[in-house]
């Protein structure tokens, strides 16, 4: 199987090619990258001899990628979008700049997203890269500085933690599906609605059958739609199929913005909280620490 340095005249050929490509010409190719029209022609049929195959059709003042050309430069361009981001994560996580948050995808699209901007405002110098999973990954395996864990201190106790907002949960609806089967006044008459369940594989989650105890209904809550990501819960209510649990830190913002309807007064607090997380004993540098004390400060 013959290698890359066998295949092509140099790496660097292939952003020539890749910008002689996407301009649809030689010479302003070269303009882009400090190289004479002659030197950009040179390294394109440097690329085509090796590969066997011709790339450009060349007319007068004007190239056309062929078929083959076209194909190729769709993995090219692939292939160095790919090394430019790694490259630049390499620069800011050198320049002290990078910062990685472990969260869920829940926590990243509501409560994250939303404060993004104000991120950008207070701390310009600084990027951020939010890393969702299924599961919560070990910081120190994966060598991640940050992470919001929902829980209590005493379930992490490799971690040093800051609360960012305590376990409030009520019942939630969309207002398209209110407006089709009514407003239940009371936490037992939800037991004759639609109501939808987050099933969550891997991180411990209240259920409708602790939220509806916590109100003092004993029946067993009906069955509906279940789902196993909360992201996606959040996005069936909004759609109208039926009510669900939110915790309102994730969902104050779609309430405020109507597209949430808090359903009854009833709300269920627990001893737990979520918290910004990282490990002991591994001292964070002053960037980490700023995003850390601001994820607190906007809680």
């Amino acid at each position: 199987m013959q290698t890359l340095r066998q295949l092509l005249p140099s790496a660097g050929a292939l952003v020539v090619f890749e910008a002689a490509g996407r301009l649809s010409s030689f010479t302003a190719a070269g303009r882009e990258l400090g190289m004479t029209q002659a030197a950009v022609s040179y390294a394109v049929k440097g690329i085509e001899d090796q590969l066997g195959v011709q790339l450009f059709q060349r007319r007068h003042r004007q190239v056309r990628l062929t078929e083959a050309g076209e194909r190729f430069l769709a993995d090219v361009t692939l292939g160095l979008t790919h090394i430019r981001k790694s490259a630049e994560e390499m620069r800011a996580l050198a320049a002290g700049r990078h910062v990685t948050l472990s969260a869920s995808t829940a926590f990243a699209s509501f409560w994250m997203m939303p404060r993004l901007q104000k991120l950008r405002d207070d701390l310009p110098d600084i990027d951020l890269r939010i890393q969702t999973a299924d599961r919560d990954l070990d910081l120190v395996a994966e060598t991640i500085p940050l992470g919001v864990r929902g829980g209590t201190p005493e379930d992490f106790p490799d971690y040093d933690m800051m609360r960012i907002a305590g376990e409030e949960i009520v019942a939630v609806a969309g207002p398209s599906y209110l407006a089709r089967a009514g407003t239940p006044a009371t936490p037992a008459e939800l037991l004759s609605h639609r109501l939808i369940h987050l099933e969550e594989p891997f991180r411990r989650a209240a259920d409708w059958r602790e939220w509806l105890g916590s109100a003092g209904v004993a029946s067993a809550p009906p069955r509906g739609l279940v789902i196993n990501d909360y992201a996606l819960v959040i996005q069936a209510v909004m759609e109208g199929e039926g009510i669900a649990l939110g915790w309102r830190h994730l969902t104050e913002r779609l309430l405020s913005r109507g597209l949430l309807v808090r359903v009854t007064d009833h709300s269920m607090t627990t001893e737990a909280a979520f918290h910004v997380a990282w490990p002991k004993n591994r001292p964070l540098n002053d960037v980490v620490r700023r995003v850390r004390d601001w994820l607190v400060a906007n809680a």
